[in-house]
């Protein structure tokens, strides 16, 4: 990405204005919203906690300067105006929901940091070409309605918001009610339509796993987000007594979910080289009593790769292990949702190299991101990339996530380098 001089040196100057005791009042003042005494965050998507961490987030950016926004999925935008408005923004920002007891990073680093860069920006003086926006994206977790990152995805297709309004969380409250409530607290911020132009987008996030703290390295440059495939597996037998029924004579439906379980731990310690990871995280058992055998067994399997060649294999290992199943039962397989790997832009790697190596002094490592992120499909829309700094002993969606705090620092000093860069061309 060829950039002229001027951008560059903006971008220095951004950079070196990052200030860090603000940035680390700010992550502390917002994790006050849900806070817990064991040091967590409880702020699940568009509970009370939520709103009210939306309306300070709102203040926040108004006290910045800049102009605040809200559109049909409740996504917040923060603009800190450039010289020319009528050219496409520079994006970056993340989520602010948090699991039912998360941490106080996830998501909520992103939109703090993309504040703390326009403070910057303020306080050096500069008026960038672009204007830069700054977001606080719906539900990307997906803990109280799924599916997660609904209000990035419907902020790029806004067809899909139609279906998620439709989704109910425990209490059996509709996204759409809730999505309502959220606007109907915003009344005082304009209407946004979806989606809107962008020159790029860029997310900071922590990591959420053990790479870059492996490595020492401070800083992470993200090349793209791993492929995904999920199906549930439904494995059918013959309840019965289980005090009667001899072993030999049995139609039991978790003896052989576990035995295809064992199979498919054993190919995926094969395709370890090539970094596979496979969970069997959901198990249902019929009619799961302590002295019935198991007529049905109903588990889902998750598998991930950065290369899609090695999902689609592991697909056909799956099926080919169901079909040549000999038992007295049966079984099914179902995908439920795929999604092909997300490849960030060369051009957009380079500048984000840059921008980590004059913070750190050290140049970064590349890596692929194991978790889905906003940046996902906001890849779909414009030029997107991320940046990752380490988790302590990779640890998320705990109230024991943590991040050194010059970490922290560097991660927006990084950001801030990328994201003037590109708005000030």
């Amino acid at each position: 990405m060829n950039l002229p001089e001027d951008a560059l040196n903006q971008a220095e100057q951004a950079q070196d204005h990052i200030n860090n005791d603000r940035l680390q009042q700010a992550i502390a003042a917002l994790a006050r919203f849900g806070g817990r005494d064991d040091g967590g965050v409880a702020r699940e998507t568009l509970t009370a906690t939520d709103l009210a961490s939306r309306r300070y987030l709102i203040e926040q950016a108004r006290a910045l300067g800049c102009e605040v926004s809200v559109d049909d999925c409740a996504n917040l935008f923060f603009r800190r105006p450039g010289r020319c408005p009528e050219l496409p923004s520079v994006l970056t920002g993340s989520h602010g929901d948090t699991q039912p007891v998360g941490g106080k990073l996830d998501g909520a680093y992103g939109i703090l940091a993309g504040l703390e860069i326009i403070a910057a920006l303020n306080d050096a003086g500069i008026t960038t070409e672009r204007s830069i926006d700054v977001v606080a994206w719906t539900n990307e977790e997906g803990s109280r309605f799924g599916p997660g990152a609904m209000g990035s995805s419907a902020y790029v297709d806004s067809s899909r918001l139609a279906g998620y309004r439709t989704a109910r969380d425990a209490e059996g409250i509709f996204f759409g009610d809730a999505l309502d409530n959220a606007l109907a607290e915003v009344t005082d911020v304009p209407r946004r339509l979806m989606p809107q132009p962008h020159a790029a987008c860029i997310e900071l996030h922590i990591e959420q796993g053990p790479v870059l703290e492996r490595a020492a390295i401070a800083l992470g440059v993200v090349t793209g987000i791993q492929s995904v495939r999920w199906f549930t597996v439904t494995c059918t037998g013959m309840a019965a007594h289980a005090g009667t029924t001899p072993m030999d004579e049995r139609g039991d439906a978790m003896a052989v979910a576990v035995g295809v379980a064992q199979q498919l731990y054993q190919q995926a310690a094969r395709e370890s080289v090539h970094q596979l990871r496979l969970t069997l995280g959901r198990w249902q058992v019929s009619p799961n009593s302590i002295n019935t055998i198991p007529g049905r067994v109903t588990f889902s399997v998750d598998m991930r790769c950065g290369d899609e060649a090695v999902v689609e294999r592991f697909e056909h290992t799956l099926r080919a292990l169901l079909h040549n199943a000999t038992w007295r039962g049966s079984m099914t397989v179902e995908r439920i949702f795929m999604r092909a790997p997300t490849l960030f832009p060369e051009s957009m790697l380079t500048l984000i190299e840059q921008g980590c190596t004059r913070a750190d002094k050290v140049v970064p490592m590349r890596l692929t991101s194991g978790a889905f992120h906003d940046a996902m499909y906001l890849a779909e829309h414009c030029p997107t990339a991320m940046i990752f700094v380490p988790s302590k002993d990779g640890i998320s969606h705990n109230a024991a996530e943590a991040t050194d705090a010059h970490d922290l620092f560097l991660g927006v000093q990084a950001l801030a380098y990328a994201v003037t860069a590109l708005a000030s061309r």
